[in-house]
């Protein structure tokens, strides 16, 4: 019999690794029948705008449903399976399909009646405008 001495180190290590196995293997892939995917986005800020960008290959433009309520834009959308045929035995598959959808916060600044929305090569672009914001009044104190 072999005596090892104990190093935290290593066994930490192994922690972790077992700790990543486990996840692995109970995560439900985010492509999985009736699991609903976390659309991926950028959002930039210019000095009038935020403009959120999204990637949506191949959905139809009017499958997207975009709300904006209490600061917060929601997009939501679903990509429908292809029928598949019996003589299509797949070697890879990857493409995904099902619901996706992505809620964001935005400040109060935002004027929610005017955000554009437009589809082209498969990006959602959407413009949300900031609203001016007020400039403190300055009130005059008159001698009297």
């Amino acid at each position: 019999m072999k005596v090892v001495r104990w190093n935290p180190g290593i066994s930490m290590r192994w922690m972790n690794e077992f700790d990543r196995y486990v996840d692995r293997q109970l995560a439900r892939p985010s492509w999985a029948a009736g699991s609903e995917k976390n659309l991926a986005v950028d959002v930039a800020e210019n000095d009038e705008s935020y403009v959120v960008k999204a990637s949506v290959p191949g959905i139809n433009p009017e499958d997207v449903e975009i709300t904006f309520e209490d600061e917060v834009l929601t997009i939501k959308g679903e990509i429908s399976n292809e029928s598949e045929k019996e003589e299509e035995n797949f070697h890879i598959r990857e493409r995904w399909y099902g619901s996706f959808g992505r809620s964001l916060r935005f400040p109060a600044n935002v004027d929610a009646e005017a955000i554009e929305a437009t589809y082209e090569n498969g990006i959602l672009t959407l413009d949300v405008p900031k609203v001016e914001e007020e400039q403190p009044k300055r009130i005059e104190v008159k001698v009297v």
